[in-house]
Formats: structure tokens, sequence, C-alpha cells
């Protein structure tokens, strides 16, 4: 019911439920702020499942010297990596050789700097390697001798949102997902904001502040709050990514230079697949409209053919997915030297502040979550310090409350206790809970003692327990969302499946 013209009132309205928006209502909700966020679609449902799913200190952006960018990166990547330990693990990478490249010497050297840029507690540092004696060689053409290896991390980037979104609600944040903000103003010291919900319904909320962390729609909603200002320009720029049956029996990852100077990543993926990308091409579509193009799936079958003896081509493709990179305009003239770092404009002239955020990558995602969220409690007059460096996200207490090495470094071994509690359920499916929801596989689990119990086979391996979970817990609403999103089921199942499960849904 409406009070005062308005529905409900919050200090901070987040708009965006990507990696930034959901990272920074759940920094706020941890400080004591009443947060709600609003997302139009489902979490994570844009740039935010669209990354290459690596948090990484970006090794290619010491080439254009963003020396602080990357050490910031460098320092995240073991944060978050003891923060969710189960969607986040060490990664080793293979960078061949070629003539024609840099220098050894000078390659060698910036893997020297990356290793030493910030401290490293985790992960093995680099090394040269060569590659006629070495697993990751066999796969490559026989001209590739010598080359390099180093560490990084994987993450399951839609999970990522998930998962900071669920303890954003945990700390008394309200999640308002396919929810659309169609309308912004501002009265001298609070914003009204118009939601509207996917079946029409709409609601006021008065917020003391609004964050805009609407990624491709961040200059969109500038331009609604304040339609007599000049917004900040974003550059949006295509990532798109193919992913193929799997190319080689190993666990290492590739990184591939083209001739053009850009860099592929080939990654193990599902078991099952190598994911290979990305792109990097400015976009000036619709971004709800993203998808991938013939010539991005033809460029990146041909370059990662340049390395592998067995050619990758356009029909071995199985899926692909495409994304749009909201980054700041710095007239950079080629879209792969945009910087990835992040960039605050905060507009508190005519009264109520309005934050928004321009740029960032996955992995700064926390540390940019912390610095918007110093911003607003300064603005709202309520400081109150960072948390979130200190503390696991769902599931990820896998040692104890607080991120330790030993989450990452001893995983398998937690894995395996859990598997002794759980005997019933096949090793593969286990694995796969474990991976996906930490210690919250309990809660997925609880009160059920035989497969009998799981509800049912909904699909290979997609029990009616999961589907239940993950509508209970993580506003999961169609089949896409669970089998695309909160998993990646759908690379896995027959066709027809995703609706198959959406009739399901639409029966319960």
């Amino acid at each position: 019911m409406a009070v005062g013209g308005h529905d409900i009132e919050c200090d901070l309205l987040v708009v965006g439920g990507g990696i930034n928006g959901a990272g920074i209502a759940r920094d706020a909700a941890g400080r004591g702020l009443c947060v709600v966020l609003c997302e139009k679609d489902d979490l994570g449902s844009h740039t935010s499942s669209a990354s290459t799913k690596l948090i990484h200190g970006g090794l290619r952006y010491l080439e254009y010297y963003e020396f602080a960018l990357v050490r910031k990166a460098l320092i995240e990547r073991e944060v978050l990596m003891r923060c969710a330990p189960h969607i986040i693990r060490p990664l080793r990478f293979v960078m061949p050789h070629a003539p024609g490249q840099r220098p050894a010497l000078l390659i060698r050297a910036g893997l020297f700097l990356y290793d030493f840029l910030a401290r490293r507690e985790l992960l093995p540092g680099s090394h040269g390697v060569r590659l006629r004696c070495h697993v990751a060689g066999r796969p490559l053409r026989p001209e590739f001798t010598r080359g390099f290896v180093y560490s990084d991390g994987w993450v399951d980037d839609a999970r990522l949102v998930v998962l900071n979104a669920m303890d954003a609600c945990r700390k008394g944040a309200a999640i308002k997902t396919r929810t659309a903000c169609v309308a912004l103003r501002r009265e001298r010291d609070h914003w009204y904001a118009t939601l509207r919900q996917a079946d029409g319904v709409e609601s006021v909320v008065r917020a003391r502040c609004v964050v805009n962390a609407a990624g491709p729609w961040t200059a969109s909603l500038l331009g609604m709050a304040l339609p007599r200002r000049d917004a900040r320009s974003l550059r949006l720029i295509k990532g798109s990514h193919i992913v193929v049956k799997r190319l080689f029996e190993h666990e290492h990852a590739y990184i591939f230079q083209h001739r053009d100077g850009r860099i592929v990543f080939a990654i193990p993926y599902e078991g099952d697949y190598t994911l290979i990308g990305t792109t990097d091409l400015d976009y000036r579509g619709d971004p709800n409209a993203v998808a991938i193009d013939g010539a991005e799936v033809a460029y990146l079958c041909e370059l990662v053919s340049q390395y592998f003896s067995a050619p990758v081509r356009p029909d071995d493709v199985v899926w692909t997915y495409a994304g749009v990179r909201p980054l700041v305009e710095d007239a950079a003239a080629d879209a792969k030297a945009v910087t990835r770092d992040y960039r605050f404009e905060v507009e508190a002239e005519g009264g109520a502040p309005l934050l928004s955020i321009f740029g960032g990558k996955i992995t700064t995602f926390r540390k940019l979550a912390e610095e918007a969220v110093d911003l607003v409690c300064k603005s709202l007059g309520s400081p109150q310090r960072g948390w979130t460096a200190k503390a696991c996200l769902p599931g990820g207490d896998l040692y104890g409350d607080t991120p330790q090495n030993c989450a990452v470094l001893r995983y398998g071994e937690w894995e395996a206790k859990v598997a002794k509690q759980y005997p019933w359920l096949a090793p593969g499916l286990l694995a796969r809970y474990c991976r996906a929801y930490g210690t919250r596989v309990h809660t997925l689990l609880s009160g059920r003692a035989a497969l009998a119990d799981m509800g049912g086979e909904l699909e290979p391996g997609l029990y009616a327990a999961e589907v239940e979970y993950l509508r209970r817990y993580e506003w999961a609403v169609t089949a896409a969302d669970i089998l695309w999103r909160r998993s990646k089921l759908g690379l896995h199942l027959p066709p027809g499946a995703e609706a198959r499960l959406d009739a399901w849904l639409s029966a319960q």
C-alpha cells in the first residue's frame, strides 16, 4: 500500500542486477543500509554472464601500462578465491611462443612483473616450458616448441552474481528481479523511482540515494534521471565466445596471440567442452539483442587453428554467447585497448545523490563495490567500514566463517568429506553440487536420504529438488535461468530440454 505517495522507502536503490549492482547491494546491506535492488531481467543475464569466466590480473593490460589496474586485480584475485573457493578455482595457462611475437626475454620479464606486482599466496609462479616435453604441447602444431606457464583463476560468473545477491538478501536487502526502473525523479533529498514488474504491476520506491549500475544501459538511466544534463558516454564493446567439443584432455588453459595483437583464450569447460574467446568489437546496436556474428565465429576458429594441430571449424561450434561490456570512453583507437578500469560519477547538486558506475571488470567487482559504498555512506552521513574482504560468499565457508587459504588449497579434501555424507548420490552429480553450492549443498539435500527423495529426475542430472532450491533461494523463474545461468546443464541435455522444463515450471 502506498504511503505518502510511495510504496517502499529505503536508504539506497541499486538499479542493475549484474555483478556490480549485486556486489554494491551486498556491501551496503552489510553496513546496515536499507537496500532495494531492481533488475529488469534475471540476475546476471547480460554482461555479467557473458565473460570469459576468468578471475585474473589481466596480463595483456601490462602492454597498455595499466599497472595500477593489474595490481588491483591481482590482489582481488586471491581475495575472491578465499571468499568463494567453490565457484572460483586456480587455473594454469600455457602461452606458446611463436616466431614473430615479442622476444621471449621480454615476455619472461612481463610474467615476472605479473608474478610480483602483488603478494601471491595461493598460486604458483610462472616459468618457461619446453612444449615437446609437456602435456600441453601435444595438441599444438609441431612448430610450437617453447612457451610459458603462469597462473590465474576460473570463475562461474553467473553464480558469482547470484551469490552476492543472496548475501545481500540475507543481510536485509530486497532483491527485485524482472523489475525495471521506468521512471526516476529527484525531489530535494530523495529519489522517487517507479518500478514495473514483468506482469505490469508498478510500485514507487523513495530512496535517499540511487546507484546506477545498469551496465550497457547506464547512460540511458542517467538521461532518465537528469534529462537536461549531458550524460557521460559509454563505449560499448562486444565480446563473443564459442564453445566446441573438448580439444585436449589436460586441465591447462591456453592463451594465444593473434598477429593483430588480440588475445584469445582456450579453456577447459564443463568437462566435455572447450571455451574459446573473446573478440573485442565496438557495438552500436541494441544491448538486449547482442549476438555473435559469422565473422566473429570464423575469426576465433581461424586463430586457434593456427595453434592446434586439429583445425577448428565453424561447424564444430556447439554453443555461442556474446555480451556488451560498458567501458569508459577513453578515445582509444582500438577496442581491445579501451581501459577495463572503472570510474564513478556522483551527481548531488540538486539534492539526493546519484552515483553512476562506468566500466569495470568482473575480477575487481568487490573493490568497485567497496569504493562505491564508501561514497554512498559518506553522502548519507553514515560512515561504516568495508567488510567484504574478510567474509565468505554463501557456500564458501568450507573451513570456517572467515576466508581461509586452505579452502582453496584443500578443496578436494572438503568435497571428499561431503561425498561420504551422501553416498547415495552419483559422484559426478555430487561433484557438480559441491562446485555450484559449496556448503549450501547441505541446504539443498536437507531431509533427503536417497535418490527417491529428490523429487524425480526432470532431465538427465536435473532433479526437482534442485529446481525447487533454485526457485526458493536463487530467484530462478525460467528454464533459461536454471539451465544457462544457475548451471550450464543446457550444454549437456538433449534437444528440447529447455522447452520441457519451462512446461514443467508452468505446471507448478
